[in-house]
């Protein structure tokens, strides 16, 4: 499987001559959508059908960030008012009942992704809430109980599964102690390895997900130096072989501000680290080309992991 080792993303709503190159061409893994990208129903299904034609791939992956409540990409076309912590309070009142809006929420979710095009949905969230979470997360969470977020986390994955959506299971190995905001500076915690692996990284753990999305968190008891995205020690130790993960590991956005170096560095790190995919979000065309241009085709682990993926969708 010949793809680059990156998720790129566009600039608009309609696939410029360049985009049209840097798709059919240069052969990302996939791409991932926002806001400024999706106007109306016929104008997303237009774009996503010109990716997949061009990509000459009817399984091509195509990402979304359709959490519900504060991060809704698609709050233009749908109101998807439920937040991830709703279910996670009504799981502790009444777990079947929880158990079956879940599973009414995301078929219906599902089924709008199909029809509009999309097969990636960048969820779970599954960080754990603490005390002094940043904000960022907030209601992105299921809960401050690990076991609750676990759980609901588990079966938001085999959910998704079912409706042959894939889900990414973030942000790797927990954002939940982070007191700062990933997107604006570099998140620093000063928690132990037993303290996080007894919280944070529980709900990671056994889970199925095909895909996982790291935390640009500099872990200081464990990585002095590096964010969980740039660093070989956590990702090797921590995300491979303590918390087990099995799947694909990208990226959270390399062009966020908790990341210090150029975006081409930023790429190269992070694959060197341990990543297997990097994720671009700020869709400027000549970043995509030149990270592009600058990153490996996918290898054979990751090559035979997106084939467990296309099994999955349709």
């Amino acid at each position: 499987m010949k793809r680059k080792a990156i998720i790129i993303s566009i600039n608009g709503t309609k696939l410029s001559k360049r985009e049209k190159i840097l798709i059919s061409k240069e052969k990302p893994w996939g791409v991932i959508l926002f806001k400024r990208n999706l106007k109306n129903l016929s104008q997303i299904k237009s774009l996503t059908s010109d990716i997949r034609k061009l990509s000459k791939n009817k399984r091509f992956p195509i990402l979304i960030d359709e959490e519900g409540s504060n991060v809704s990409r698609l709050s233009n076309i749908i109101k998807n008012n439920l937040s991830s912590n709703f279910f996670g309070i009504l799981f502790k009142k009444d777990k079947v009942l929880c158990l079956k809006i879940l599973l009414y929420y995301i078929n219906s979710i599902s089924e709008i992704l199909r029809d509009l095009g999309v097969n990636i949905n960048t969820i779970p969230v599954l960080d754990v809430l603490r005390k002094n979470t940043n904000k960022i997360i907030g209601n992105r969470s299921f809960s401050n109980d690990r076991k609750v977020v676990s759980e609901l986390g588990k079966y938001t994955i085999k959910y998704l599964h079912q409706n042959n959506i894939v889900g990414i299971v973030k942000h790797i190995p927990g954002h939940g102690p982070a007191t700062s905001d990933s997107h604006l500076k570099m998140p620093k915690v000063n928690l132990t390895f037993n303290e996080l692996n007894l919280i944070d990284f529980y709900p990671f753990k056994l889970s199925q997900a095909k895909l996982a999305m790291t935390a640009h968190i500099l872990y200081t008891k464990i990585d002095k130096r590096y964010v969980a995205t740039l660093s070989k020690k956590i990702i090797k130790n921590i995300i491979r072989k303590k918390i087990g993960f099995k799947g694909i590991l990208i990226s959270d956005d390399i062009s966020m501000k908790a990341l210090k170096y150029d975006l081409v560095t930023n790429a190269k790190k992070s694959l060197n680290a341990g990543c297997n995919l990097v994720l671009y979000c700020a869709g400027n065309t000549n970043d995509n080309f030149k990270l592009i241009k600058s990153l490996p085709y996918i290898d054979k682990f990751t090559s035979k992991k997106t084939s467990e993926i296309y099994k999955i969708l349709r």
